[in-house]
Order: structure tokens, then sequence, then C-alpha cells
């Protein structure tokens, strides 16, 4: 695949070939051009790096982060995010949402349906009987329009698209922005925005299965979770919320302090038996209406660690159960069974179906707006 790499350079994109290119990146963003056409367009590849030396790559393609490449305790880089070596594998392959934004509903809504204002909506049903993710073609699998970005405290690049009246069963053209900006804090800043000509649920969230002791290299059950959650929101066998906000205490749930995610996972618990393991929505422990914790993680052999601070409700930990080795990722490597995990900060699945849950709906006149932090790190 030929890849061509365009600076910013005042209001003009200067280009030079990939193969030429030799120096060390530097601070900023970069834009390049793939091989790779969906509807006859190139997918691009934007790299953001600070001067940390952290370098995050998201394509056009769903929004997708490709690569996340952090230091160790040891100062050794590594890609902490599961994927494809570039664009075209996760056009030609069934991929599980690796790094995506995903919406215009992240997560299930029973039956794949949900009525709102007396009126009821068909989705499409692609897990079983309900509907997940958005659907056959949610934002995971589209083509967005891409922006560099410089200033605001660090480096990022914005996506955006319309999701038009009907898309995948939902009412309203709604037009969404996600931006990515990478601060020299080794922050991530996802921030989210969307406006509706028409009522209609919104939850969007990011989708990248972590392993910070590097991509690949095995399983995640020794990693020290830690979320900020009293509560969760137990499901049925199909994964839909009961509607039940059940205490964590004394269950396999509670990750109150940081324990080793492989601890309890084999519990015969039967919440633990619906998900083959983790597979569940946190109702976040907030402090006022900005920005709380919602998780640590730390990898103790490399001494990784991730923070992930949001202004949503919830928390879906995912513990990649349903990886079954028939995936073949970056650099050759296999993604077996739990080889990543999911932190994906969102309201609650199934609230359009449920009144008690905090509200999806989005009007015409509001805006849709959040934000979620991720923080890498070591110790």
């Amino acid at each position: 695949m030929r890849i061509l790499i365009a600076t910013a350079v005042g209001a003009s994109l200067a280009f030079t070939s990939l193969a030429q290119t030799t120096r060390a990146p530097r601070a900023g963003v970069t834009r390049a051009v793939s091989s790779t056409l969906v509807n006859e367009k190139p997918i691009e590849i934007f790299t953001l790096t600070n001067t940390a030396g952290v370098e995050v790559k998201a394509i056009t393609y769903g929004g997708i982060i490709m690569s996340w490449r952090v230091p160790d305790r040891r100062g050794q880089i590594a890609d902490i995010v599961l994927g494809y070596d570039d664009p075209a594998g996760y056009v030609k392959n069934n991929s599980p949402h690796f790094g995506a934004i995903v919406g215009r509903y992240g997560n299930r809504i029973a039956k794949a349906m949900f009525s709102l204002d007396g009126r009821t909506y068909a989705l499409a049903a692609n897990d079983g009987v309900n509907h997940l993710h958005g659907g056959r073609q949610g934002f995971d699998n589209v083509l967005w329009e891409g922006e560099a970005l410089r200033g605001g405290g660090g480096v990022g690049v914005a996506f955006s698209r319309t999701s038009v009246d009907g898309e995948e069963g939902y009412p309203g053209n709604l037009k969404v922005r996600v931006t990515y900006t990478l601060t020299d804090k080794n922050e991530l800043v996802v921030a989210y925005q969307a406006t509706t000509d028409k009522p209609t649920p919104v939850n969007l969230t990011q989708h990248s299965y972590f392993n910070l002791a590097g991509q690949g290299t095995g399983d995640i059950l020794g990693h020290e979770l830690r979320i900020n959650a009293d509560r969760y929101t137990p499901v049925d066998a199909t994964l839909i919320p009961t509607g039940e906000l059940a205490a964590v205490d004394k269950t396999p749930f509670d990750f109150r302090k940081p324990t080793a995610i492989g601890a309890r996972i084999k519990s015969e618990h039967p919440q633990m038996q619906f998900g083959r393991g983790y597979d569940h929505n946190w109702v976040l422990a907030r402090s006022g209406a900005g920005l709380s914790l919602a998780a640590d993680v730390y990898e103790p052999k490399t001494g990784r660690t991730l923070q992930v601070r949001t202004t949503e409700p919830g928390l879906q930990f995912y513990g990649g159960n349903f990886l079954d080795g028939t995936i073949t990722g970056k650099d050759g490597r296999v993604y077996r069974q739990r080889y990543g995990f999911c932190l994906e900060t969102q309201h609650f699945p199934d609230s359009p179906n449920r009144p008690t849950f905090p509200s999806t709906t989005l009007r015409p006149g509001e805006t849709y707006r959040t934000r979620t932090i991720f923080t890498t790190g070591t110790r």
C-alpha cells in the first residue's frame, strides 16, 4: 500500500512520499491518503504525536483508532490497541468494532425497536433479536470527513458525518462531530457533538480494545482494574438490562478496589454465565455534572496505566469474551479470547425502552455533548 503524507503548512498541505520520509515524527498532526477506497473515496489516516512521543493513528473509516503507541516504565514503545495493520483490514474483515466510533446507539436495544412520542421504530436486528451498536451498517463502517486540528492544548482530528433520516431505522437527520485531541499530558480527549431535526435516541461511544502489555501479546486477565461504581445493570440471557440497578457489593462486579480482571472471571454467578464473563454496564458514582473518574487500569509487567474520566453516567466494561482466535490482527498476531478489553463510556443499554434510565433522546434545538478523557502513563 502506498501512502502519501501531508503536513499542514499554513493553509496548504505539502505531500511527500512515505518511502522518502526518514525523519522521526515530530509533535504535531499529519494527514495521509491511503490506497483503500470506500465508495470511490480514499480512507485518510491522521497521525497525532505529542512531545512525549505518544502516537495515535485514526482513520476516516469509522473514526477508527488504528494504533495507540505509548511507552512502558522502561521507555519501550508498544501499540496498546487491537486492530489491523492498514485501513484495508477494517473494510475487508468483519471487525468486532475495533477502535471505532459507535452509533447512532452504542450498546443494545431490546427486540430492535423503541417507541418515541407515540410512534414505534423498527431497527436492524443484528444481535439475535436485538439491535447492537447502530445496526448492520453503523457509524463504525462508514466513511467520515476528517479535519486536522491544532491548538486548544494539543493536536487532533475532527470526524464529521450526517446520519440521514431512516438510516438503520432511526428518525431524523443527525449531524455528528467527534474530535480526538492528544495533549502533552498524554490525554486523548474524545468529544462528541450532535444535532437533529427530529427526536431520536443518541448514545455515542468509543470502542477501542486495549491490552496495556501490547496488542497481541496475551490475555488481559492480569490487568488490575478499578471501576468507580457501586451499582451495575444486570442483564438477561440476551444481554438486555432487566431494569434493576444492582449493588456490586459481594459480587464479581465489585471493582471499587483495584482487582485483577481474571480474579473472578470463572465465577458461577449467573450474570457471568450470560456474558461469558464481563459484558456489563456499570452505574458510575458521579461527582457533579462535569468529568468524573470512571476507571483506572494497571498492567503490572510493563507498568503501563490507563485512566478514564467521562461526563457519561455509565461504563460498559467488556472483557473480550467473544474473541475466539479467528481474527489475525496487526503484525500477524492472532486475537484469542480475552486478548483485549473495552471501556465504553455511555448512557445505559436499552435506555429508549427504559424510562427509569437516564434519557438518550435528543430533540431539535438541543445539542448532544459528551466528553471522555483517556490518560496513559506508567508506574
